[in-house]
Protein backbone atom coordinates (compact mmCIF):
# COMPACT_ATOMS: atom_id res chain seq x y z
CA UNK A 1 0.00 0.00 0.00
CA UNK A 2 1.35 3.36 -0.92
CA UNK A 3 0.89 6.27 1.48
CA UNK A 4 0.66 9.67 -0.11
CA UNK A 5 2.50 12.41 1.85
CA UNK A 6 0.34 15.49 2.59
CA UNK A 7 1.84 18.93 2.37
CA UNK A 8 2.69 20.56 5.74
CA UNK A 9 2.00 24.12 4.66
CA UNK A 10 -0.89 26.03 6.17
CA UNK A 11 -4.00 26.92 4.29
CA UNK A 12 -2.86 30.51 3.83
CA UNK A 13 0.52 29.44 2.45
CA UNK A 14 -1.15 26.98 0.13
CA UNK A 15 -3.38 29.66 -1.28
CA UNK A 16 -0.45 31.99 -1.60
CA UNK A 17 1.45 29.31 -3.53
CA UNK A 18 -1.46 28.58 -5.79
CA UNK A 19 -2.16 32.23 -6.40
CA UNK A 20 0.83 34.45 -5.69
CA UNK A 21 -1.16 37.57 -6.48
CA UNK A 22 -3.83 36.65 -3.95
CA UNK A 23 -1.22 35.81 -1.35
CA UNK A 24 0.42 39.14 -1.83
CA UNK A 25 -2.90 40.92 -1.41
CA UNK A 26 -3.66 39.00 1.79
CA UNK A 27 -0.25 39.36 3.40
CA UNK A 28 0.03 43.09 2.75
CA UNK A 29 -3.47 44.56 2.75
CA UNK A 30 -2.17 48.10 3.03
CA UNK A 31 -0.45 47.74 -0.33
CA UNK A 32 -3.80 47.64 -2.06
CA UNK A 33 -4.17 51.39 -1.47
CA UNK A 34 -0.63 52.16 -2.53
CA UNK A 35 -1.65 52.83 -6.10
CA UNK A 36 -3.38 56.21 -5.84
CA UNK A 37 -5.02 57.96 -8.78
CA UNK A 38 -2.96 61.12 -9.49
CA UNK A 39 -6.20 62.94 -10.34
CA UNK A 40 -7.82 62.11 -7.00
CA UNK A 41 -7.93 64.83 -4.37
CA UNK A 42 -4.99 64.82 -1.97
CA UNK A 43 -5.51 63.57 1.55
CA UNK A 44 -5.49 66.21 4.29
CA UNK A 45 -2.07 67.11 5.60
CA UNK A 46 -1.06 65.29 8.80
CA UNK A 47 -2.17 66.99 11.96
CA UNK A 48 0.45 69.01 13.70
CA UNK A 49 0.94 69.01 17.44
CA UNK A 50 -2.14 70.12 19.28
CA UNK A 51 -3.45 71.03 22.73
CA UNK A 52 -2.41 67.72 24.24
CA UNK A 53 1.22 68.56 23.59
CA UNK A 54 1.12 72.06 25.02
CA UNK A 55 3.95 72.54 27.50
CA UNK A 56 2.97 71.14 30.88
CA UNK A 57 4.60 74.02 32.84
CA UNK A 58 2.53 76.48 30.84
CA UNK A 59 -0.63 74.55 31.60
CA UNK A 60 0.31 74.54 35.28
CA UNK A 61 0.85 78.30 35.21
CA UNK A 62 -2.64 78.89 33.83
CA UNK A 63 -4.27 76.37 36.15
CA UNK A 64 -2.42 77.65 39.25
CA UNK A 65 -3.24 81.28 38.53
CA UNK A 66 -6.90 80.41 38.02
CA UNK A 67 -7.04 78.52 41.32
CA UNK A 68 -5.50 81.51 43.11
CA UNK A 69 -8.03 83.86 41.47
CA UNK A 70 -10.94 81.62 42.47
CA UNK A 71 -9.77 81.64 46.09
CA UNK A 72 -9.17 85.40 46.15
CA UNK A 73 -12.50 86.20 44.52
CA UNK A 74 -14.32 84.04 47.06
CA UNK A 75 -12.40 85.68 49.91
CA UNK A 76 -13.07 89.18 48.60
CA UNK A 77 -16.80 88.47 48.30
CA UNK A 78 -16.97 87.16 51.87
CA UNK A 79 -14.99 90.12 53.22
CA UNK A 80 -17.23 92.61 51.43
CA UNK A 81 -20.33 90.95 52.87
CA UNK A 82 -18.77 90.93 56.33
CA UNK A 83 -17.76 94.57 56.04
CA UNK A 84 -21.30 95.56 54.99
CA UNK A 85 -22.90 93.60 57.84
CA UNK A 86 -20.60 95.04 60.51
CA UNK A 87 -21.09 98.59 59.25
CA UNK A 88 -24.86 98.12 59.18
CA UNK A 89 -24.91 96.69 62.70
CA UNK A 90 -22.75 99.50 64.03
CA UNK A 91 -25.00 102.09 62.38
CA UNK A 92 -28.43 100.68 63.16
CA UNK A 93 -27.95 97.80 65.59
CA UNK A 94 -30.92 96.11 63.94
CA UNK A 95 -29.24 93.06 62.43
CA UNK A 96 -30.26 89.73 63.84
CA UNK A 97 -27.91 88.21 66.37
CA UNK A 98 -25.36 85.76 65.08
CA UNK A 99 -25.21 86.94 61.46
CA UNK A 100 -21.91 88.78 61.80
CA UNK A 101 -20.44 85.91 63.82
CA UNK A 102 -21.50 83.47 61.13
CA UNK A 103 -19.78 85.55 58.46
CA UNK A 104 -16.59 85.65 60.53
CA UNK A 105 -16.64 81.87 60.91
CA UNK A 106 -17.27 81.45 57.19
CA UNK A 107 -14.27 83.54 56.22
CA UNK A 108 -12.07 81.93 58.88
CA UNK A 109 -12.81 78.52 57.36
CA UNK A 110 -12.04 79.84 53.88
CA UNK A 111 -8.74 81.29 55.09
CA UNK A 112 -7.72 78.06 56.83
CA UNK A 113 -8.13 76.26 53.49
CA UNK A 114 -6.02 78.85 51.65
CA UNK A 115 -3.18 76.51 50.73
CA UNK A 116 -5.40 73.75 49.37
CA UNK A 117 -7.93 76.06 47.69
CA UNK A 118 -5.23 78.05 45.90
CA UNK A 119 -3.30 74.97 44.82
CA UNK A 120 -0.35 76.02 47.00
CA UNK A 121 0.22 79.16 44.91
CA UNK A 122 -0.54 81.71 47.68
CA UNK A 123 1.44 81.96 50.90
CA UNK A 124 0.26 83.52 54.18
CA UNK A 125 1.26 86.96 52.87
CA UNK A 126 -0.88 86.41 49.74
CA UNK A 127 2.24 86.39 47.62
CA UNK A 128 1.59 84.44 44.43
CA UNK A 129 4.22 82.04 43.13
CA UNK A 130 4.36 79.35 40.48
CA UNK A 131 6.37 77.33 42.99
CA UNK A 132 4.82 75.79 46.13
CA UNK A 133 4.00 78.33 48.85
CA UNK A 134 6.68 79.01 51.45
CA UNK A 135 6.71 79.79 55.16
CA UNK A 136 9.15 82.30 56.68
CA UNK A 137 10.14 82.08 60.33
CA UNK A 138 12.71 83.37 62.79
CA UNK A 139 14.45 81.62 65.68
CA UNK A 140 14.99 83.28 69.01
CA UNK A 141 18.65 83.97 69.66
CA UNK A 142 19.73 83.66 66.03
CA UNK A 143 20.63 87.24 65.30
CA UNK A 144 23.75 88.54 63.59
CA UNK A 145 24.73 90.41 66.74
CA UNK A 146 24.69 87.17 68.75
CA UNK A 147 26.17 84.85 66.11
CA UNK A 148 29.17 86.85 64.90
CA UNK A 149 30.53 87.52 68.40
CA UNK A 150 32.15 85.07 70.77
CA UNK A 151 34.70 82.29 70.55
CA UNK A 152 34.79 79.51 67.98
CA UNK A 153 31.77 77.23 68.20
CA UNK A 154 30.11 74.53 66.13
CA UNK A 155 26.32 74.45 66.20
CA UNK A 156 24.41 71.25 65.51
CA UNK A 157 20.94 72.07 64.21
CA UNK A 158 18.18 69.49 63.87
CA UNK A 159 15.65 70.25 61.13
CA UNK A 160 12.64 67.95 60.93
CA UNK A 161 14.00 65.44 63.44
CA UNK A 162 16.24 62.42 62.95
CA UNK A 163 19.89 62.22 62.00
CA UNK A 164 19.08 62.93 58.34
CA UNK A 165 18.01 66.44 59.32
CA UNK A 166 21.07 67.18 61.45
CA UNK A 167 23.19 70.09 60.14
CA UNK A 168 26.41 71.69 61.39
CA UNK A 169 27.33 75.38 61.29
CA UNK A 170 30.86 76.49 62.21
CA UNK A 171 31.17 79.96 63.75
CA UNK A 172 34.37 81.82 64.52
CA UNK A 173 35.41 85.30 65.62
CA UNK A 174 35.79 87.87 62.85
CA UNK A 175 33.17 86.46 60.48
CA UNK A 176 31.30 89.09 58.51
CA UNK A 177 27.52 89.23 58.42
CA UNK A 178 27.51 87.86 54.88
CA UNK A 179 29.73 84.93 55.93
CA UNK A 180 27.47 84.05 58.86
CA UNK A 181 24.38 84.07 56.63
CA UNK A 182 26.17 82.06 53.94
CA UNK A 183 27.27 79.36 56.39
CA UNK A 184 23.76 78.90 57.73
CA UNK A 185 22.28 78.89 54.25
CA UNK A 186 24.75 76.32 52.89
CA UNK A 187 24.29 74.06 55.91
CA UNK A 188 20.49 74.08 55.86
CA UNK A 189 19.81 74.16 52.12
CA UNK A 190 19.97 70.32 51.81
CA UNK A 191 17.13 70.16 54.35
CA UNK A 192 15.03 72.45 52.18
CA UNK A 193 15.54 75.53 54.35
CA UNK A 194 17.09 78.73 53.00
CA UNK A 195 18.45 81.56 55.15
CA UNK A 196 18.52 85.34 54.73
CA UNK A 197 18.37 88.32 57.11
CA UNK A 198 15.79 91.00 57.85
CA UNK A 199 16.21 94.68 58.62
CA UNK A 200 16.46 93.94 62.35
CA UNK A 201 19.45 91.64 61.89
CA UNK A 202 17.48 88.45 62.57
CA UNK A 203 18.10 85.36 60.48
CA UNK A 204 15.02 84.63 58.38
CA UNK A 205 14.47 80.98 57.53
CA UNK A 206 12.36 80.00 54.53
CA UNK A 207 10.88 76.53 54.05
CA UNK A 208 8.08 74.96 52.02
CA UNK A 209 4.80 75.67 53.75
CA UNK A 210 3.95 71.96 53.70
CA UNK A 211 7.11 71.21 55.72
CA UNK A 212 6.57 73.97 58.27
CA UNK A 213 4.63 71.95 60.89
CA UNK A 214 7.37 69.29 61.08
CA UNK A 215 10.10 71.93 61.29
CA UNK A 216 8.24 73.95 63.92
CA UNK A 217 7.73 70.92 66.16
CA UNK A 218 11.24 69.47 65.92
CA UNK A 219 13.70 72.36 65.50
CA UNK A 220 16.56 71.97 67.99
CA UNK A 221 20.12 73.21 68.41
CA UNK A 222 23.22 72.15 70.33
CA UNK A 223 26.25 74.34 70.94
CA UNK A 224 29.26 74.23 73.24
CA UNK A 225 27.92 76.66 75.83
CA UNK A 226 29.04 79.85 74.08
CA UNK A 227 26.02 80.93 72.07
CA UNK A 228 23.80 77.91 72.74
CA UNK A 229 23.86 75.29 75.54
CA UNK A 230 26.03 72.22 75.26
CA UNK A 231 24.94 68.66 75.86
CA UNK A 232 21.87 67.29 74.14
CA UNK A 233 19.92 68.99 71.41
CA UNK A 234 17.69 71.67 72.90
CA UNK A 235 14.33 72.55 71.40
CA UNK A 236 14.19 76.15 70.22
CA UNK A 237 11.24 78.41 69.53
CA UNK A 238 10.51 79.13 65.88
CA UNK A 239 8.22 82.08 65.25
CA UNK A 240 6.29 82.05 61.99
CA UNK A 241 5.87 85.25 60.05
CA UNK A 242 2.54 86.82 60.99
CA UNK A 243 -0.01 86.24 58.20
CA UNK A 244 -1.37 89.26 56.40
CA UNK A 245 -4.86 88.26 57.54
CA UNK A 246 -5.61 86.95 61.05
CA UNK A 247 -9.36 86.31 61.35
CA UNK A 248 -8.86 84.42 64.62
CA UNK A 249 -8.47 87.81 66.33
CA UNK A 250 -11.67 89.34 65.01
CA UNK A 251 -14.10 90.00 67.81
CA UNK A 252 -17.83 90.74 67.69
CA UNK A 253 -18.76 90.72 71.36
CA UNK A 254 -19.27 94.47 71.76
CA UNK A 255 -19.23 97.74 69.88
CA UNK A 256 -15.53 98.44 70.44
CA UNK A 257 -14.38 95.01 69.30
CA UNK A 258 -16.67 95.23 66.28
CA UNK A 259 -15.17 98.58 65.29
CA UNK A 260 -11.69 97.09 65.55
CA UNK A 261 -12.85 94.12 63.48
CA UNK A 262 -14.30 96.41 60.84
CA UNK A 263 -10.93 98.12 60.48
CA UNK A 264 -9.12 94.78 60.19
CA UNK A 265 -11.65 93.47 57.67
CA UNK A 266 -11.17 96.61 55.57
CA UNK A 267 -7.40 96.11 55.62
CA UNK A 268 -7.78 92.42 54.79
CA UNK A 269 -10.02 93.27 51.84
CA UNK A 270 -7.42 95.73 50.55
CA UNK A 271 -4.72 93.02 50.73
CA UNK A 272 -6.95 90.48 48.97
CA UNK A 273 -7.91 92.89 46.19
CA UNK A 274 -4.26 93.88 45.65
CA UNK A 275 -3.25 90.21 45.44
CA UNK A 276 -6.17 89.52 43.09
CA UNK A 277 -5.02 92.28 40.74
CA UNK A 278 -1.48 90.86 40.62
CA UNK A 279 -2.62 87.29 39.99
CA UNK A 280 -4.95 88.44 37.23
CA UNK A 281 -1.95 90.03 35.55
CA UNK A 282 -0.09 86.74 35.90
CA UNK A 283 -3.02 84.88 34.34
CA UNK A 284 -3.20 87.35 31.46
CA UNK A 285 0.53 86.90 30.84
CA UNK A 286 0.23 83.10 30.93
CA UNK A 287 -2.77 83.25 28.60
CA UNK A 288 -0.81 85.32 26.10
CA UNK A 289 2.02 82.79 26.20
CA UNK A 290 -0.47 79.99 25.59
CA UNK A 291 -1.97 81.77 22.61
CA UNK A 292 1.44 82.54 21.13
CA UNK A 293 2.78 79.01 21.60
CA UNK A 294 -0.26 77.06 20.48
CA UNK A 295 0.33 75.77 16.93
CA UNK A 296 -1.99 76.54 14.09
CA UNK A 297 -4.34 73.61 13.64
CA UNK A 298 -6.12 73.14 10.31
CA UNK A 299 -9.90 73.19 10.62
CA UNK A 300 -10.21 70.40 8.08
CA UNK A 301 -7.74 68.29 9.98
CA UNK A 302 -9.61 68.80 13.25
CA UNK A 303 -12.86 67.84 11.51
CA UNK A 304 -11.25 64.71 10.18
CA UNK A 305 -9.90 63.83 13.61
CA UNK A 306 -13.36 64.32 15.15
CA UNK A 307 -14.96 62.04 12.55
CA UNK A 308 -12.39 59.32 13.15
CA UNK A 309 -12.86 59.60 16.90
CA UNK A 310 -16.65 59.39 16.53
CA UNK A 311 -16.45 56.33 14.29
CA UNK A 312 -14.16 54.55 16.75
CA UNK A 313 -16.56 55.36 19.58
CA UNK A 314 -19.44 53.67 17.75
CA UNK A 315 -17.58 50.41 17.14
CA UNK A 316 -17.49 48.00 20.09
CA UNK A 317 -14.39 45.99 20.73
CA UNK A 318 -10.94 46.06 22.27
CA UNK A 319 -9.38 48.14 19.48
CA UNK A 320 -11.84 51.01 19.93
CA UNK A 321 -11.43 50.87 23.71
CA UNK A 322 -7.65 51.17 23.40
CA UNK A 323 -7.99 54.10 21.01
CA UNK A 324 -10.42 55.98 23.24
CA UNK A 325 -8.37 55.34 26.38
CA UNK A 326 -5.17 56.57 24.73
CA UNK A 327 -6.90 59.72 23.50
CA UNK A 328 -8.16 60.56 26.97
CA UNK A 329 -4.86 60.05 28.81
CA UNK A 330 -3.84 63.21 30.66
CA UNK A 331 -7.20 64.94 30.32
CA UNK A 332 -8.56 66.24 33.63
CA UNK A 333 -11.00 68.82 34.84
CA UNK A 334 -8.41 71.53 35.64
CA UNK A 335 -6.90 71.31 32.15
CA UNK A 336 -10.28 71.51 30.43
CA UNK A 337 -11.43 74.45 32.57
CA UNK A 338 -8.16 76.31 32.01
CA UNK A 339 -8.36 75.88 28.24
CA UNK A 340 -12.02 76.87 28.09
CA UNK A 341 -11.23 80.12 29.91
CA UNK A 342 -8.84 81.10 27.11
CA UNK A 343 -11.73 81.73 24.74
Amino acid sequence: MEIAQRPSTTGLSARATANPAAGQAESTPTDAGAAIDPAAPKAPAPLRRGLSNMDAPLQNDVSGAQQAIDFLEQSAAQLRALKTDIAAKLATRTMRDGQVEQRVRQFSETWRNRSQASGGTLDAQLNYSKQPAIQRFTVRGMTLANLRNGARETLAISVGGGTAGLRSVHLAPGLSDAEVISRFDQAMAPAGVRVSVNKDGELVFTAPESAWPAIRDSLAVQGSGIRFPAGQLNRIKADAEVPVVVPEGWGTADIESMRATLQQVTQALAHVEAALSKVRQELASATQRVESELPEIEVAGMGQMAEVFASFAKEPGYASLVSLTSALVGINRDRVVSLLRLS
